[in-house]
């Protein structure tokens, strides 16, 4: 089920934006270069909010707690203090306007 979310202006390029969908908390990034994903708001780590985070040029985001990066392409964690991965979520865009792709399960 695709759930609208907000629209791509919304979010400045480099940040990322907190948002619930039901019981998830989603950290919606957008690079510097454009490109929109969405993944848990929460690092594997510990209870910290990644889009609290720094988000970098490779497409990661750093905990801004203690620096775990993780993929945004994947989820996976990819510096240490994390070594567990976090979910992501399959983004859609549509006339400028951000949809997630969200499992019913």
């Amino acid at each position: 089920m695709a759930i609208r979310i907000c629209t791509v202006d919304d979010i400045k390029a480099g940040k990322a934006i907190r948002v619930k969908v039901g019981e998830l908390a989603i950290a919606i990034v957008k690079t510097k270069a454009g490109d929109v994903y969405a993944i848990d708001d929460k690092c594997s780590h510990g209870e910290i909010s990644l889009s609290e985070g720094f988000v970098g040029k490779d497409n990661t985001i750093e905990c801004w707690a203690h620096g775990a990066k993780f993929s945004l392409e994947t989820g996976e964690a990819l510096t240490l203090p994390a070594y567990e991965p976090v979910a992501t979520y399959e983004v859609l865009i549509e006339n400028d306007e951000i949809f997630l792709e969200i499992d019913s399960e």
